[in-house]
């Protein structure tokens, strides 16, 4: 799990039965930035996905995986430096035993994902 050690929930709210936004701050002094990229740090797409996961698992209460991607787009890079907090807005519907779930981040005007697909 990324939380606690590559992020931490600043705060988090529901303002829909089905919908959750989590405002997280990145850990800038993470390991992981030495190596993506040294001296230039990006969130690496991959623990954006997993960060969408976990958030959706602890607003189900259940333990779940990506299970299709129907569209994701990363349209701006996240520097942790730049924008330490993102907010991370999640709708979600319950179906076929699954969720059809959509997801940004993003902070103040920027866009850093978009995410339409299904967890089960």
């Amino acid at each position: 799990m990324l939380a606690g050690k590559f992020y931490t929930v600043v705060s988090q709210e529901q303002p829909a039965e089905q919908s959750v936004h989590t405002q997280i701050e990145w850990n800038g002094a993470h390991p992981i930035f030495e190596g993506h990229f040294p001296g230039q740090p990006v969130v690496p797409g991959v623990c954006q996905m997993q960060t969408i996961q976990e958030l959706l698992s602890a607003a189900t209460g259940k333990k779940l995986l990506v299970e299709k991607v129907a569209n994701m787009k990363f349209l701006n890079m996240i520097d942790p430096r730049v924008s330490p907090q993102v907010t991370v807005e999640i709708n979600y519907t319950e179906e076929e035993g699954g969720y059809k779930t959509t997801a940004v981040i993003k902070h103040e005007g920027t866009t850093f994902l978009k995410f339409q697909g299904r967890f089960k």
